[in-house]
């Protein structure tokens, strides 16, 4: 079971390097309209607001964290292929 959990982990990295390594910046969407003073996105009341009232929604990753996440998945997929089998 250990084996699989290292796998998946290892795997999700890489793919998730591999993707930072070829976009230059994610963009986040929402579905529906923005939320508005009429239309409140808590029960509570308006949504907080971000810095100077916008929020942003792109997310750019940094330059060591392609090579870092490419890297760190494949120590960790090679280590689960190197741990021993039960049963």
């Amino acid at each position: 079971m250990w084996r699989a959990l290292f796998l998946a982990v290892g795997i999700s990295m890489c793919i998730l390097g591999g993707e930072c390594l070829v976009v230059e910046k994610f963009v986040m969407g929402s579905e529906g309209p923005p939320p508005s003073e009429q239309n409140p996105a808590t029960i509570f009341g308006s949504p907080p607001a971000g810095p100077l009232g916008t929020v942003s929604r792109d997310v750019e990753p940094a330059e060591w964290a392609p090579w870092s996440l490419l890297s760190a998945g494949a120590v960790i997929i090679l280590y689960a292929v190197t741990l021993n089998r039960q049963g």
